[in-house]
């Protein structure tokens, strides 16, 4: 009879599970786009442009942003999500789960084309916005060593204490690559572990001189760092754009319209300079997006 009992409630709370996934489905708007981002300063800023630009065309707008990563694509495909800025080259070696290309252009067009045939997405415009790896240095020592470019800094490297995360010594697109692409053997004067959030703080303490680094992180606004030329082309190109179901679009006319629009405005330095106000000055984001939108963008579409 425990037995029973027991089985009774599991089914019961089963059930009780299953109605409510039913529910959340079932809760969804039919006459809103639902804007989504992943969970980075970056990623948000753009969703919420995305959703403003979205809301004052007339259309409909529900948030769903701050997405990790790992699941974004998963919204999108799914229908719990129809927008949100993605990168080509998380793309085509995440997603499509392709061999790295090189060439900006072809790797547009092939996640373009990937994603239509496989999944019914869309990718709008692509805006010269790309987030890629590389390296900063400290200015005061690649101006005292003359460092512009990664093969400078490789010929400098036994001058150089590097600020690493633990892991860009072991991935094939950090040290172990660099080192076959460049011919170098990269041997720094020694490497310090750190979190990622504090590699700032220690090369402003003069614990370190240079650190791999995204090249839209908004402390490369404040001056105090050089971002290296990646001279040979090393690192792949992540560019920025929207990528929307073909779905949304045939029942959201002209939504790509708007977002295209947007297009020229999301520059380099624009969004450092964005990223700099949420993560330095301290900003919320949704604040930073709209300023952005109204005195931007708005007055010059």
């Amino acid at each position: 009879m425990k037995t029973k009992r027991i089985a009774a409630f599991i089914l019961c709370v089963l059930t009780l599970m299953t109605g409510i996934g039913v529910l959340s489905a079932c809760s969804r708007r039919d006459d809103a786009i639902y804007v989504g981002s992943k969970n980075f300063t970056e990623s948000l800023i753009v969703g919420e442009i995305y959703a403003i630009a979205l809301e004052d065309a007339g259309y409909n707008v529900e948030r769903e942003l701050n997405i990790a990563g790992t699941l974004v694509h998963q919204s999108i495909t799914s229908g719990k999500i129809d927008v949100y800025p993605e990168y080509t080259g998380t793309a085509l070696m995440s997603y499509l789960q392709m061999d790295m290309i090189t060439d900006p252009a072809e790797l547009y067009a092939t996640v373009k084309a990937e994603y239509a045939s496989r999944f019914g997405i869309v990718w709008l415009d692509q805006t010269s916005i790309n987030d890629t790896n590389g390296f900063a240095m400290r200015r005061d020592v690649a101006e005292r060593l003359g460092i512009r470019t990664i093969s400078d800094m490789a010929a400098h490297a036994g001058e150089l204490v590097m600020a690493s995360q633990g892991e860009f010594e072991e991935r094939e697109d950090g040290l172990p690559g660099l080192r076959k692409h460049y011919n170098s053997v990269f041997a720094f004067k020694s490497i310090v572990t750190v979190d990622n959030a504090l590699k700032y703080q220690v090369l402003d303490s003069g614990r370190a001189d240079v650190t791999p680094s995204y090249s839209t992180e908004g402390q490369l606004s404040t001056g105090k760092y050089v971002y290296l030329i990646d001279d040979m082309n090393f690192f792949p190109s992540y560019y920025l754009a929207p990528v929307i179901r073909s779905e949304t679009l045939e029942r959201f006319a002209g939504a790509d319209d708007v977002l295209n629009a947007l297009c020229p405005f999301l520059t380099m330095e624009a969004i450092v300079r964005l990223n700099a106000r949420v993560d330095i000055d301290h900003e919320e984001y949704e604040d930073v997006a709209r300023d952005f939108y109204e005195n931007e963008v708005k007055p010059n579409l």
